[in-house]
């Protein structure tokens, strides 16, 4: 109990730290350039207050719960040996982390709003079914993302191919894509660099690779984030050739 209240303090040290640039900058430019007091300070103070304790138990419950699990799981699927079960585990960890991304939910509701505003859509039904699909493309397009990267990982293969390939493929299929899905297909490839998938994905990556006696967690754990930045890309893209 006082090693995890150590913990807990420790981590809310470091998240002072990280929110005080943020605070200062605000502060600078509303005293200084704009010469002007702050608007709501009280409000101010007690919203940065909570910010600061939920990203401190976020940060906290990442390293007390999503990274073991996530090392843990990886190991045990080595250790049993069954590759089918690791392909399947992979590809639902990346689907299921994908789908509860807040950043994805708020993007995809966004793209929709923007889409029926230009009246591609033209019902609140089309409008809720096109932001759930798009959802789900980008929710597939990581799992398969991550299954992927869990290959590159158990193969060995150089993590360098797969990213050129994989931005040749994305500028391939710019080339035909609608103009109005280009920046929504990029930014879909920024929201799944969230704080749900990036744990989950690193704590496979690294777990897997910590398993498997002639792979280095240095050089094959890492970059599991960057493949399943780019499918993403290519799948939203091919949903706005095909819808």
């Amino acid at each position: 109990m006082k090693k995890t209240l150590y913990q807990f303090a420790h981590n809310l040290t470091d998240s002072a730290k990280d929110l005080a640039p943020i605070v200062l900058v605000i502060a600078f430019f509303q005293i200084i350039v704009i010469q002007q007091p702050i608007p709501n300070i009280d409000n101010i103070i007690i919203g940065a207050g909570f910010v600061l304790i939920g990203l401190t138990f976020f940060i906290h419950g990442l390293k007390l719960g999503l990274f073991p699990i996530g090392e843990v799981l990886a190991f045990s699927f080595v250790k049993k040996g069954s590759i089918t079960w690791l392909l399947v585990f992979s590809f639902a960890l990346g689907f299921g982390a994908t789908i509860a991304e807040p950043d994805l939910i708020v993007m995809a509701n966004e793209a929709a709003k923007v889409a029926q505003f230009g009246g591609i859509i033209t019902s609140d039904v089309e409008l809720d079914h096109y932001a759930q699909t798009l959802r789900y493309t980008v929710a597939i397009a990581v799992g398969l993302s991550v299954v992927i990267g869990v290959i590159k990982i158990l193969k060995g293969w150089p993590i360098q191919y797969l990213i050129i390939s994989g931005y040749l493929m994305v500028m391939l299929v710019t080339l035909f894509a609608p103009d109005f899905i280009i920046g929504i297909a990029y930014d879909a490839g920024g929201v799944t660099t969230g704080p749900i998938t990036v744990p989950l994905l690193t704590a496979l990556g690294v777990g897997l690779s910590s398993s498997i006696r002639a792979r280095n967690p240095l050089i094959d754990g890492f970059g599991m984030i960057a493949i399943a930045s780019l499918l993403p890309i290519i799948a939203v893209m091919l949903f706005g050739i095909f819808q």
